[in-house]
């Protein structure tokens, strides 16, 4: 999936001809809205509720206008075409539907289960790995995520090094063509106590092997005629893996670097210098402490604010991690599902995370941004996802009050401006079981 799909983007609404992007053809596909993900095209007002694009002031009895898949507009003062549906969201709350920037929605069912996870392969370098191929539409934790507004994810893969690539996908589709948007976005590398085997058992090691792997994929792309004829010494990656690496030397592509510890984090920020990597740090329970030299480096990072349970992994771990590492100017999307082993279960828990955040410091904008804005900023997609603008994906979610607020539920959430059930197996499991047989 590395160019633009004719198919796809003949089905691109017509609404939106004004609307333009620019972006290396390799890493988008276009977004496909065809009618069989639509239920139909239709005009949406969304009125009279507290909206909060994230890119703008709040706006109190404001209008969110959808047409089709998109937002044509926001405001205070919105003509309402005739006949659109309109939605009542007085006393409710409008925001962008949330971003999670680390699930594995889609690629496993059952925790510790083989026959039901496609989150990674064999090897501890995988670079030329992608996830969305094994992306079932169909993963019943889809729905789950949906219902609590999750409306689009990073998808990722798992490994204890070089792990491969993630996709950006909307959480809609019945197949991966219609949910992804963006193949590839990111390659991922851990560096911490778990990557510790790619360099027998030595950090000091791996690092070396990273910087090794990165050398020969430079000089491969330089020598390609050479490797093709045998006429170079052997490599340290097949060349499948070192072709992947190609658009990460060039700064076409971040590498997502999961790194706890101090010195794992500067770690990345050295390989970072040192090869011009466009680098994403995740996790860094650890980053508080030197939350001000990760600013100065410009590093975002994926932060997971419900986490302070000490390991040799993160020994200075604390709930107050993003709210300093917000103070010291980096940028912060927070995520939830866990870095240590990635989770498609948990996916829904990111408005919590965000709350708690929020409950130990971080300015409530600022929780609201890292939710949706913000992971959209940091991979690239801020064009099209994370705010309530005209010409954006109409990713909207209408809450019954605060985001944030635990006893706080969805009551609509549209997706690519289809209205989405707000049912899962969760829910049908309550109703089912809601009046029990009598006991004999």
């Amino acid at each position: 999936m590395t160019s633009w799909r004719p198919e796809l983007q003949s089905c691109r609404v017509a609404a939106v001809g004004s609307l333009k992007w620019t972006v290396a053809p390799f890493l988008l596909t276009a977004l496909s809205v065809c009618p069989s993900v639509r239920l139909s095209a239709q005009v949406i007002a969304i009125t009279g509720g507290r909206v909060v694009p994230v890119s703008g002031a709040p706006i109190e009895n404001g209008t969110v206008l959808i047409r089709d898949s998109m937002i044509v507009a926001v405001g205070a003062s919105v003509a309402i075409p005739d006949g659109a549906r309109r939605i009542d969201a007085r006393g409710k709350v409008v925001t962008p539907g949330l971003i999670n920037a680390n699930t594995q929605l889609g690629l496993v069912e059952v925790p510790n289960g083989t026959n039901t996870s496609e989150t990674g392969v064999r090897g501890d370098v995988a670079a030329s790995f992608s996830v969305w191929e094994g992306i079932n539409p169909a993963s019943t934790l889809i729905p789950v995520a949906r219902v609590e507004g999750v409306t689009s994810a990073l998808i990722v893969p798992s490994g204890r090094f070089i792990a491969g690539q993630s996709v950006f996908a909307d959480l809609a589709g019945e197949t991966i063509e219609q949910m992804v948007t963006r193949s590839p976005v990111a390659m991922h590398v851990t560096l911490d106590e778990s990557s510790k085997g790619a360099g027998d058992g030595s950090r000091a090691a791996t690092l070396e092997r990273l910087r090794r792997i990165l050398r020969d994929a430079r000089a491969y792309a330089a020598r390609r005629s050479d490797f093709e004829r045998r006429q170079m010494r052997d490599l340290s990656a097949p060349q499948a893996d070192l072709e992947a690496l190609q658009p990460v030397l060039a700064g076409r592509l971040p590498m997502v670097i999961t790194a706890h510890r101090v010195f794992d984090i500067r770690n990345a920020l050295r390989v970072a210098r040192e090869f011009s990597l466009r680098v994403i740090l995740a996790g860094a329970s650890e980053g508080w402490e030197i939350a001000e030299e990760i600013g100065r480096a410009g590093v975002p990072v994926l932060v997971e604010p419900i986490s302070n349970i000490p390991s040799f992994n993160h020994l200075g771990a604390r709930y107050e991690n993003a709210a300093r590492l917000a103070a010291a100017g980096v940028k912060i999307a927070i995520v939830s599902g866990g870095y240590a082993d990635g989770t498609a279960h948990n996916a829904r828990d990111i408005k919590q995370e965000a709350g708690n955040a929020v409950s130990y410091g971080l300015p409530y904008e600022t929780a609201l941004r890292a939710v949706t804005l913000s992971p959209a900023e940091i991979f690239g997609l801020e064009g099209r996802y994370g705010s309530l603008q005209a010409g954006r994906v109409a990713n909207v979610v209408v809450w019954s009050g605060d985001p944030f607020e635990f006893s706080t539920g969805a009551e609509h959430v549209f997706i690519r401006g289809s209205e989405i059930p707000l049912t899962s197996r969760q829910t049908e499991l309550l109703e089912r079981y809601r009046t029990l047989p009598p006991r004999w």
